[in-house]
């Protein structure tokens, strides 16, 4: 039987992105953790449906979002980064210079969602200063080899890991990184089922357990450092049989055994699949026809049907989509997206950008 899906509503995502980044320096107190985070979406989002380089984009728009990141590359002791955004706090001379408990130091996944922005909005990284990222990346090393989200402390786990072995990649420079240790942590993370939690022995509830997104971090991060052959075929097998799993009749994946579908885990799944080379296990229209039914009709789209959209939910699922394009015969044109670079979570166009300007040789 033939399957129809509905117009992925791509004007109306973009609209809802561009809407979330009006006034950015400026967002509410309660969105200091992800302010960097949440301007990535919103980029990767407009990239993803071609608004970037189009005319409905102004560059003076562009150029507004490249010096408002900018200003978040932050100095210390233990090197350079970026922060998650201007703090509610009274403007300061040392506003980009950190002292070791100070809130306006860099984190790892803050930093590689700015790196990334800046290369979907083709900056020319004069700006970066790589020599003190790589000390950046040092000191956010744990001795266990896992990574913490700032120099000083903080979360560590698969997620931390992941950004730090994305910077190392879009470097072209591993000097940052006790690789072994590393790997050896992300393989502390593994379970019996073949996914992975966010750190060893992760309970199975909660922000830690043994789901998509973590999963996804671990694979990309061994694939990153061309690794993967430490990966043993019974152990792909199982990953694999993991993921597939997790998929519903609906097309949605949900995060782990026995829980709801969520739009996210269509990209941390789908991509973790990509990686091992198994994507052709995933029905051609399900994705597609899943993330359909959780468009928003006034623009952006939601974690499940009926729920309320967010920059999040519209990028993970719009990166969903790039992996998985449903025919042409059964979504139509408005469903083709540019091809996505899976390890780096951009489109290859972004993903070869950032490689060529960011490589510590520059």
């Amino acid at each position: 039987m033939d399957i129809t899906i509905p117009a992925l509503l791509r004007l109306g995502h973009a609209t809802h992105c561009k809407r979330c980044l009006t006034g950015l320096p400026a967002s509410q107190v309660e969105t200091d953790p992800f302010k960097l985070a949440l301007a990535f979406y919103c980029l990767g989002s407009l990239d993803l449906t071609g608004q970037i380089g189009s005319e409905t984009t102004k560059e003076s728009d562009k150029e507004l979002w490249r010096e408002w990141i900018w200003a978040q590359q932050t100095s210390g002791p233990s090197g350079t980064g970026f922060r998650p955004g201007p703090y509610m706090s009274v403007p300061g001379e040392h506003d980009n210079v950190y002292a070791e408990t100070s809130e306006s130091a860099p984190q790892l996944i803050m930093t590689y969602t700015a790196l990334l922005s800046l290369a979907i909005l083709r900056d020319d990284f004069s700006r970066l200063d790589r020599p003190s990222l790589i000390s950046f990346l040092k000191a956010c090393q744990k001795e266990d080899g896992s990574f913490s989200v700032e120099p000083y402390g903080g979360d560590a786990d698969l997620r931390t890991m992941y950004c730090a072995f994305a910077i190392s990649k879009m470097l072209d420079d591993w000097s940052g990184v006790r690789l072994d240790d590393a790997l050896g942590f992300i393989a502390s993370c593994r379970t019996y089922e073949g996914g992975y939690g966010q750190i060893p022995f992760a309970e199975a509830s909660g922000t830690l357990s043994v789901t998509g997104g973590p999963t996804y971090c671990a694979l990309a991060s061994v694939f990153l450092a061309d690794r993967g052959n430490q990966l043993t075929e019974s152990e792909v097998r199982q990953t694999v049989r993991w993921a597939i799993l997790n998929q519903e009749p609906s097309g949605g994946f949900r995060g782990r055994t026995s829980k709801a579908t969520d739009a996210c885990y269509s990209f941390w799944c789908g991509a973790s699949l990509t990686i091992l080379a198994s994507k052709a296990l995933v029905p051609e229209t399900s994705v597609a026809s899943y993330i359909s039914s959780c468009q928003f009709k006034f623009g952006g789209i939601a974690k499940g049907p009926n729920e309320h959209p967010d920059p999040y939910h519209t990028y993970l699922s719009l990166a969903a989509v790039a992996l998985y394009p449903p025919s042409e015969s059964a979504g139509g044109s408005s469903w083709l997206l540019p091809p996505l670079d899976p390890l780096l979570n951009a489109t290859q166009d972004t993903m070869k950008w950032a490689t060529e300007h960011i490589r510590i040789s520059n």
